[in-house]
């Protein structure tokens, strides 16, 4: 059984609150740098201003979950930059999405993804395709177009015998006439043989780099050195943008749809997730979520309050450690940008579950393991019950928890509403309410929580082996 490396769970997810000035502002306390803020005004019915490291903190990255509409390219001043312990906020935003009205009070949930600088290796080899070519992790397209982030170090691994005579190297233009590149670039060995590699840590502003064959002309292609975040992964059968945290379980993920159904997406968290969510960037498609409580032949969105339905959106395919399955124009339509946010469980400091209502006052307790900083909860079997969003920042830190709000609504932050009454506790979450939102009598509802304080840290044995 694994232990959890979470002792501290701030370091990795954290709400903030901040009240808008109009003007401009740098939240900070977030404990972290972000790269993944969902902001709501509590006082207003504006959109959710959802935000992230892959797609980059700028206006026109903004997408709001209470609707199916496209990625905002003009929703007036937002997010103006992230920093080590928050992000930049501009103008007065009183627009749907907006960020930072005058006295407006606003929510921000945060988690981190990859903003530390990554560290990866491919595997390359040479196939003969129109000539040789370079192809990376036995994906099944050649000399494709590569993202490095700025500070990450990326190992091309060149012991495999199809190498031999092909050295691997950067140039600053694709027919090499601007002369190679050597700025964080280290070799090793000869290639084809054991340990020969192409190592580069990629420099802060560094140019559009080419990876070519220092003998041979045309074998490779671009490689983006990108002032946003993530890395190539090609673990799935489409080629993927991924900012992973492994240690808290949490990844986000950029790809663009190929149209050839059923197809595969890497992930990078290498275990299994139990939550994700896609959303099509550029068009107008729902956000789309799958729970492993409702199973891979079902779908919920994030936009509206119906109950998860059957779907063929993951192909009756549940997700492994390394991709997850697109089978449809919601998730992989041609040439359409897809943001996935990927989810899985750490123990001590994430849980994704579900339990079943009572309808009663004493009603049910939903064990995390861990002290909740964050509990998102949605009825699944039925009904039309909304997302609810219950934190430990809102409501003054004090039990009941119930000023809650909804993915699926612009509406402002609901407060002191009993109809959601929960008691955050230090092993879980218990049930207060009486009604259907989060309660219902046999009703069956999926959670995703994360924690304030787990009970288990890296020195001490996880609760379920107790």
């Amino acid at each position: 059984m694994a232990y959890t490396t979470i002792n501290k769970s701030t370091d990795n997810f954290n709400t903030k609150l901040y009240t808008g000035n109009g003007s401009t502002q740098t939240i900070t306390g977030v404990g972290f740098q972000p790269d993944w803020v969902w902001i709501k005004n509590r006082s207003g019915g504006q959109g959710h201003s959802v935000y992230d490291a892959v797609r980059g903190f700028t206006t026109g990255t903004i997408m709001n979950t209470a609707s199916a509409g496209a990625e905002a390219t003009s929703e007036g001043n937002g997010l103006n930059g992230i920093d080590a312990d928050g992000f930049d906020l501009s103008g007065n935003n009183t627009v749907a999405g907006g960020t930072n009205a005058n006295s407006a009070t606003y929510v921000a949930w945060n988690w981190k993804a990859g903003s530390t600088a990554p560290s990866q290796t491919y595997v390359v080899k040479v196939v003969s395709d129109s000539g040789n070519k370079y192809r990376f992790d036995d994906f099944g397209t050649s000399a494709v177009t590569l993202d490095l982030q700025e500070g990450g170090t990326y190992t091309f691994d060149q012991a495999d015998s199809s190498n031999s005579g092909h050295p691997l190297r950067f140039y600053t233009a694709a027919d090499k006439s601007g002369g190679e590149y050597t700025t964080g670039v280290t070799t090793n060995g000869t290639p084809g043989s054991s340990g020969a590699y192409t190592r580069i840590t990629v420099a802060g502003s560094a140019p559009t780099l080419y990876y070519q064959c220092s003998s041979h002309a045309g074998m490779g292609g671009q490689a983006n050195t990108n002032s946003t975040f993530g890395s190539s992964n090609f673990g799935g059968s489409i080629q993927s943008t991924v900012s992973v945290n492994t240690t808290a379980g949490f990844s986000i993920v950029s790809y663009t749809g190929t149209g050839s159904n059923p197809s595969t997406v890497g992930h990078g968290l290498g275990v299994t997730p139990k939550m994700i969510v896609v959303k099509p960037r550029s068009i107008a498609y729902s956000w789309c979520v799958y729970n492993e409580k409702t199973g891979n032949n079902n779908l919920l969105y994030f936009d509206t309050n119906g109950a998860a339905g059957g779907s063929s959106v993951w192909n009756s395919t549940s997700p492994t450690s390394s991709v997850f399955t697109v089978n449809d124009n919601q998730v992989n339509k041609s040439g359409e940008t897809h943001i996935a946010y990927c989810f899985a469980e750490i123990t001590g400091y994430s849980k994704f579950g579900s339990y079943t209502g009572n309808g009663n006052a004493d009603g049910a307790f939903v064990y995390t393991g861990f002290r909740p900083a964050f509990i998102m909860v949605k009825r699944s079997d039925g009904g039309s019950e909304n997302w609810f969003i219950l934190d430990n920042k809102r409501d003054d830190g004090m039990n009941p928890r119930n000023s809650y709000i909804m993915t699926n609504s612009n509406s402002a932050e609901d407060a002191n509403n009993s109809t959601v009454n929960t008691d955050f506790l230090s092993n879980g979450f218990k049930l207060r309410a009486t009604t259907g939102a989060l309660n219902g009598s046999n009703n069956t509802y999926i959670y995703m929580a994360f924690a304030e304080a787990p009970l288990v840290g890296s020195n001490n044995v996880p609760a379920t082996a107790r």
